[in-house]
């Protein structure tokens, strides 16, 4: 066997710093030069001490070795001819946490480009920041008025294919081939690769639990003996192709066989039908397997495992290879034919045993019936996607290139006229037209406002008005904040949804209008928009 020929090189020889790795070789190439190395952690800097180092496990072309500490383990499983190794990491003792995560910091002289599934490009030159100005946490402003920040690379990690670093001669890579470890449903986002702004160290994060970055912070408990992984670190001569080489033969090998462990290899297969009450088929929604509990956001779930998928046209889903337990299932619109729909489905109490497939047949998704729509704007899908800057690639303080004014004319202006992000003082006005037949034919109705928000970031603050009458003002003071817009975030960072009746006698012949007025400007900070829909009840 060759193992030993990998696994030193690979772990060097550093396990009396009971912190660090700082050793790893490629074809004969140190990898890690003059940088920190690798290390796992979790909320900050609260890093892993490695008390020893055990074999756990082995076979006729691996070994599986585990470096343990009082919170928990960290297995390395190195075969044979495979350059990099498998990784695991088993809670002993963690406390209630946000973030969980293993990360590699690599010479910079190698590793002088990031790749997302979102990204491909160099990353900053260092020398850039000598001088730069520090605005915000990793965050910096260059002379010529753009920004370099961490944030830029991060991504949508039920989204991923693989990323890395790398450089003309070697390529350092995360390939997931399965995600039920990560917490949370496909609107989580965390971080990936990045410049190390104080050291210049190319930078490789693995983050495999957030419920902090781009959302609403929230620790959740960890299950002892909760297993993140396995992942596969890969190595390679840099080469985007043969990383998805690699790639489809993790897909096609997950769950791994080699994994001896009860609860990994006991698994179910859930199929089911999604129709909407008003006998539409669920096409496109966004289904998701979480926990039972539903008084935990899904976007801050984070205990459990968790598992994502979309219905196809006829409203079908299916999940395979899903963790023997109980979940509950979520769904909600994710655009498309289902753009007007702003209700969520849920279900407690799926069960799923081993070997076993569970049809939940045919399941009915309540939503208001007998409205009638006077204007929308955007799909609901609790993203910021088709207004104007929303959507990749993620970039820092984007939210101060919309106007601060703003006349939105129902009939005439095209979504791509809004705006992902109101930040400025002022107000955007929506301007819709109402006949003498509607409103003679809606004298004794209420129009239902439904607002949906992509994201909120503090202290900017909002009065809403119709026909400017004032319906609410959203603020710090009744908005909790999320970091999403300020950190880079064009796309989402946590839903929020508001309804208003506005009584009859309000709306008129003629013009009428919405009005959405900053009072209050925070730099960076605003409001991240979904959709707007206007109705008759």
């Amino acid at each position: 066997m060759k193992l030993f020929s990998y696994i030193v090189p690979v772990l060097g020889t550093k396990l009396a710093s009971s912190v660090y790795a700082d050793k790893a070789y490629y074809k004969g190439q140190e990898l890690v030069g003059s940088a920190v190395g690798h290390y796992a952690g979790y909320d900050g800097e609260k890093n892993f001490e490695w008390t020893s180092a055990t074999i756990a496990a082995e076979g006729d072309d691996f070994i599986d070795i585990s470096f343990s500490s009082t919170v928990g383990d960290l297995h390395w499983v190195v075969f044979d001819g495979l350059a990099g190794s498998y990784q695991y990491l088993v809670n002993r003792g963690l406390p209630d946490l946000s973030i969980v995560r293993t990360l590699w910091r690599l010479d910079p002289e190698l590793f002088l480009n990031g790749r997302t599934y979102l990204r491909d490009q160099p990353l900053p030159d260092f020398a850039l920041y000598a001088n730069a100005t520090k605005v915000q946490d990793e965050t910096w402003e260059l002379a010529d008025g753009t920004f370099i920040t961490k944030y830029d690379f991060s991504d949508y990690v039920r989204d991923r294919d693989f990323y890395g670093i790398y450089g003309p001669k070697v390529g350092s890579w995360y390939i997931h081939p399965g995600k039920d470890y990560y917490n949370s449903n496909q609107l989580s986002q965390t971080l990936t690769v990045h410049r190390e702004s104080a050291t210049g160290d190319s930078v490789q994060l693995n983050v495999v639990q957030d419920t902090s970055h781009f959302r609403l912070g929230n620790a959740t408990p960890q299950p002892k003996g909760k297993i993140w992984g396995p992942w596969l670190w890969y190595l390679n001569d840099g080469s985007v192709e043969d990383v998805e080489r690699q790639r489809q033969l993790e897909l096609q090998n997950w769950p791994y066989s080699w994994l001896n462990d009860t609860a990994y290899q006991s698994r179910g297969e859930l199929v089911g039908l999604l129709k909407l009450s008003d006998g539409r088929p669920a096409s496109g929604a966004a289904v998701y397997l979480g926990d039972v509990n539903a008084t935990t956001r899904p976007l801050v779930q984070g205990s459990n495992y968790y598992y994502t998928t979309y219905a196809n046209e006829n409203g079908e889903f299916s999940f395979a290879d899903v963790r023997t337990g109980d979940y509950a299932l979520y769904a909600w619109s994710y655009g498309g034919v289902l753009a007007d729909v702003y209700s969520n489905f849920s279900r407690s109490a799926v069960s799923i045993s081993e070997g076993k497939k569970l049809d939940l047949g045919s399941l009915t998704w309540a939503i208001p019936e007998g409205r009638r729509p006077i204007f929308q704007i955007g799909d609901f899908d609790k993203k910021a996607l088709g207004f104007t800057n929303g959507g990749p690639p993620y970039r820092h303080g984007v939210a101060d290139q919309s106007p601060a004014n703003l006349t939105y004319t129902i009939g005439v202006s095209n979504a791509s006229d809004w705006y992902y992000a109101q930040s400025l003082i002022g107000t955007w006005t929506i301007e819709f037209e109402l006949s003498a037949l509607d409103i003679s034919s809606h004298a004794n109705s209420t129009a239902i406002l439904s607002i949906s928000l992509a994201g909120y970031s503090q202290s900017a603050a909002l009065d809403l008005d119709i026909n400017g009458q004032h319906l609410a003002t959203w603020s710090k003071d009744t908005l909790a904040s999320d970091p999403a817009l300020y950190r880079s975030g064009k796309i989402s960072g946590e839903w929020r949804f508001f309804q208003y009746e506005v009584n009859s006698g309000v709306l008129h012949e003629g013009t009428n209008t919405v009005g959405f007025t900053v009072t209050r400007y925070t730099q960076w900070r605003g409001f991240m928009w979904d959709s707007v829909i206007l109705e008759w009840a």
